[in-house]
Parts: C-alpha cells; sequence; structure tokens
C-alpha cells in the first residue's frame, strides 16, 4: 500500500516537471515582470545581507533615488530567493527556483489534501487540475507572477492542516495550519485577501461537521490568529501605512481587464498584455464546472455533509467568473476594496481551485474497476491541451550587475511611491547629496541600504539635497541632533532637503522603523516565540507518553 502511494506522489512529481524544463535554461525568461522581480529580490537581498531582518527600503530602484516597494509587496518569494543566492546561485537561477518550487509545490499540497478526503487517485488528478490550468502557465511564462505563483502553494495547504485537525487535535496541526496561512499572506497581497474565503468556508464546514464544535473553534481560530501575528511584520504596516502611497490615487476607479465569457471558454495563447493573454479557464477545468451539479446531488444522495462546501466552492467559481464579466463595473466601483485587485482577470486565479476539487471528487465516486483507465485518460487530455503554453517568448541574457545596480524602476505600477513625490522618477541623480543653496562642499560620503553618512563643510548657512525619496523613518543627524527634513518643496518633489549653519558638520541619513512598524514586528516576534513555546511543551508532553 505505501508502495502505491508513493507511485502517485513521484509520478505526479514528475509530470509537475515537464512544464519546467525552459526553467532549466540559461537565461531569464522574457515575462511581462520578471526582470522587475529579479531587481526587487536583489535589493531585498543587500538590504537583508547588510543586517536588515526585515528589509523595507530598496535602496537602488527608481533610478538610485530609493523606493518603499519592499514594504508593500509580499516578501516571501524574496525570502527564499535570497536564502538561494546566500548559496551562491545567481539572482535569475534564484528567481527561476521559486517560480519553479510553487507550481510543484501547488500540486503535491492539493494531493496530499484531496488524498486526505478520497484516496490516492482522486488527490493525484486534483493536483493535475490545480497545476495544469492555463492561467498558471500565464503567470508562470507571461506574466512571471512571482507571488501569485507562490500564493497557489497554500491554499491547500491551509485545507490539508484543518482536515487534520478536524480528525484529531494536536498542536502540530495548529503549528502548521498558522505557518500555511502566514505564507499564503506573504506570498501575495491580493491573493491572500481572495483565497481567504475559500479557507473561511471549508473550516466553517468543518466546525459545523464536528461533534465538538466549541474545541474545533477554539483550535480553527488559534491557527489564524497565529498565522496573522506572524506575518503581522508585513500586513500590518503595509496596510495602515499604505495612506502615505499613491495606493488609493492610483487604483480608484482604474479598473481594467474586463473579458467576454466566450473569452473564458477560448482565447488563444499570447505574451501580449491585458486584452490579448489567454484568459480561458481551461477545458478540462469547466468539464469539472459542468459535472459539479451532478456531484453536489450524489454526495447529497450519499448524506455526505461534503456536498455543503462543494456547493460553495461551485458559487465561488460562477461569482470569480462574473466579476471578470464587464456587468460586474457596478461592483467595482460601489466596494473600493475590489479595485485593489487592478486587473479584474486576477479573478481567474480564484477560478482554478473549485475545478481540482471536483475533479479529485469525480474519481473518488466512480467505481473502483474505472478509475485508473479515467485517471489515464484525464492525464493524456490534460497534457495534450496544454503542452503549447510551457515556453516563454524567449530569454534574456543579462550580467547581475544589471539587477544588483542601480535600477530604472520602482518594478511596480508607481501605487507603491509616496504621495508626495513623483510617480515616476526619469532620470538618474547628479549625486547622492548636493548642495542646492549656500556654498559648502561634500566629503567622504559613505553610504548602504538605510544609512548614509557624509561631512559637510559650510562656508555659509547652506541646504543639502538627499536623492533620496522621503518616506516616515527617514532622519537625518547634524552632528548628532536630529534636524527637520523637507520633503515637499515643489522644485524637489519628494526628495530630502535640510538645512545646516556654517561650519563643518558630520551628517547620518538613516531609514528606521517607525512606531507603527515596531509594533508590528513586536506583535510577529510574539506570535513566533508564543507558537515556539507551545511547540516545546507538546514535543515534551508527547515524548512522555
Amino acid at each position: 500500500m505505501r508502495k502505491i502511494k508513493k507511485f502517485w506522489l513521484i509520478f505526479l512529481i514528475f509530470i509537475s516537471l515537464i512544464p519546467l524544463f525552459d526553467l532549466f535554461r540559461s537565461g531569464l525568461p522574457l515575462t511581462h515582470d520578471g526582470q522587475d522581480h529579479v531587481a526587487r529580490i536583489a535589493n531585498f537581498y543587500q538590504s537583508l545581507s547588510e543586517g536588515n531582518i526585515i528589509p523595507r527600503w530598496a535602496a537602488n530602484l527608481n533610478w538610485g533615488f530609493g523606493h518603499p516597494v519592499l514594504m508593500f509587496l509580499y516578501p516571501l518569494p524574496s525570502y527564499i530567493a535570497s536564502f538561494f543566492h546566500f548559496l551562491n546561485l545567481s539572482l535569475v537561477d534564484s528567481t527561476k527556483i521559486i517560480f519553479g518550487l510553487g507550481f510543484v509545490l501547488s500540486g503535491i499540497f492539493m494531493y496530499l489534501w484531496i488524498r486526505e478526503l478520497w484516496g490516492e487517485e482522486a488527490g493525484f488528478v486534483s493536483g493535475l487540475f490545480y497545476m495544469f490550468a492555463p492561467y498558471r502557465f500565464v503567470n508562470l511564462y507571461v506574466r512571471g507572477a512571482i507571488g501569485e505563483n507562490l500564493a497557489f502553494v497554500w491554499l491547500p495547504l491551509v485545507c490539508y492542516f484543518a482536515f487534520k485537525s478536524s480528525r484529531k487535535f494536536k498542536w502540530r496541526y495548529v503549528v502548521g495550519g498558522s505557518l500555511s496561512l502566514a505564507a499564503l499572506i506573504l506570498s501575495h497581497n491580493a491573493l491572500s485577501l481572495m483565497f481567504l474565503p475559500l479557507i473561511f468556508g471549508y473550516i466553517g464546514y468543518l466546525i459545523y461537521c464536528s461533534k465538538r464544535k466549541l474545541l474545533s473553534t477554539v483550535y480553527y481560530l488559534l491557527s489564524t490568529i497565529f498565522g496573522l501575528l506572524l506575518s503581522a511584520f508585513f500586513w500590518f504596516p503595509a496596510f495602515f501605512e499604505g495612506k502615505y502611497t499613491l495606493r488609493d490615487i492610483v487604483t480608484k476607479n482604474n479598473i481594467t481587464g474586463f473579458e467576454s465569457f466566450f473569452r473564458l471558454i477560448w482565447s488563444p495563447w499570447s505574451y501580449g498584455g491585458t486584452g490579448s493573454l489567454s484568459v480561458q479557464v481551461g477545458i478540462m477545468q469547466w468539464l469539472g464546472i459542468v459535472s459539479a451539479p451532478f456531484l453536489i446531488w450524489l454526495f447529497w444522495r450519499k448524506k455526505d455533509k461534503i456536498w455543503l462546501y462543494l456547493l460553495f466552492l461551485f458559487f465561488c467559481f460562477w461569482l470569480a467568473i462574473f466579476l471578470i464579466l464587464p456587468g460586474s463595473k457596478t461592483f467595482y466601483l460601489a466596494i473600493p476594496i475590489l479595485q485593489k485587485f487592478q486587473f479584474v482577470w486576477r479573478f481567474l486565479s480564484l477560478a482554478i481551485f473549485p475545478p481540482a476539487v471536483f475533479a479529485g471528487a469525480l474519481i473518488y465516486l466512480l467505481p473502483k474497476r474505472f478509475k485508473l483507465f479515467v485517471v489515464c485518460c484525464l492525464l493524456f487530455v490534460v497534457l495534450l491541451l496544454n503542452k503549447d503554453y510551457w515556453h516563454p517568448k524567449g530569454f534574456s541574457y543579462k550580467d547581475e550587475s544589471f539587477y544588483s545596480g542601480v535600477y530604472a524602476s520602482t518594478t511596480d505600477t508607481g501605487e507603491s511611491s509616496p504621495r508626495w513625490s513623483v510617480r515616476f522618477m526619469e532620470k538618474f541623480p547628479k549625486a547622492p547629496v548636493e548642495i542646492i543653496e549656500g556654498k559648502a562642499q561634500i566629503d567622504n560620503f559613505w553610504r548602504k541600504t538605510t544609512r548614509q553618512e557624509f561631512t559637510v563643510k559650510a562656508f555659509t548657512p547652506s541646504r543639502i539635497i538627499v536623492n533620496t525619496l522621503y518616506f516616515p523613518g527617514w532622519q537625518v543627524l547634524v552632528d548628532g541632533y536630529p534636524v527637520e527634513i523637507q520633503f515637499q518643496d515643489p522644485s524637489w518633489r519628494g526628495l530630502m532637503t535640510f538645512n545646516v549653519s556654517a561650519g563643518e558638520h558630520q551628517v547620518v541619513v538613516k531609514f528606521g522603523e517607525t512606531r507603527l512598524r515596531m509594533f508590528a514586528d513586536v506583535i510577529s516576534l510574539v506570535g513566533f516565540v508564543v507558537l515556539g513555546v507551545g511547540s516545546i511543551i507538546s514535543l515534551r508532553r508527547h515524548g512522555k507518553a
């Protein structure tokens, strides 16, 4: 029996590697965002290597004026890529590993969860459908959406630990659920919000089915709370300090990417952007949805309460489809949080999960003598229908210094730029520090990601500009004393300027944690400590038992 289990898992891993062959080639696949992701990871790694455990400032982005983008965009892919880069892999290879891991692990964890529900064959088919949906390859080889690709890993893993908790209450399932939820939040801002209803719907179903509803509720609450605590260092400042950025201005009523229902059924493969990239759900995925009402009815007849969650998934699928259609525009205008998703076709991510579950349910309900044959047929058809989507448009070959040096982009659409600055800088600064009023000279300049030091020899009272964008956390010390920073001068929008008196001065410009960020850091630290202590206690009790 164990050999059979290993076979299905090993076979799924082998199948999942087939579309990734192009990632093993040299160079970076040409995608919409891939190059920006590498540059962002390079800035993240530089800050991390300088001792900033939570990198928040990208010093080399935005033409060298710096940018707070690291504070607002999912850090987990950058942490993992930094680990591989630390092992001496190139920035490009480290980034490609994240894409590969996100694809393979998503199938493995979907398999593990569905296997617990309906057996090996069902788990294999669900993992297959979850990975081999056309939009997954759009993320992989067209958009280069590293965060979205990684977010798919954690949704089934959260469901797996929730299911295990429903069978036997153990602390390790709380830990697993907490870490998985935290990883989801840290993988992608928008998709974590999109996937949370699927998670909470499943938890609600498990509580409803539980004979110990109160205890179940406590366990799931603990997992949720710890998941939020562990990731608070990111989402808490990102949410509350977003008011200092252009986020609400850029995204307000900026609703794009509506598609016709026909294009969701079939749209040709394309490497273009909104309006031309393929938004098809997938022929096999549509077959899973078409069979869903019948499957739900069969589970209802069997008096298996899973029909309730399947019905919920069926509703979520059609809600996702509706939100991509032009007729949903009124809802986007009425519900501001929907505007944060930027592109409405992003709801295809929500539409991938239900068909994968229904495919597993179908295999489970089949008579045993037909299962292997149907699984083989589904495998053949799924591979055949997706075989043309496994290749990038081409490859880019750039030196490492291109990514680790000064980069002429913010790596986002400008929504993370400080609201008092321009959306994008358009040229490199003349120098890191300049004299804009008075007569003085700059000596002994020294710079790291979050700290700059230099000497000012001012022959007259002078005004200095540091060609770095201001954001809360930056502080200027002249001879050890903080001075007022001016950053809203129309002539120097968003840049830090300050005054010095005549004489020689030692200046330190440093970026640190605000009180709000420190509070968030402490919350996450407390979460890690409590979860760790609880794990130690649980292990000791288990050892004594």
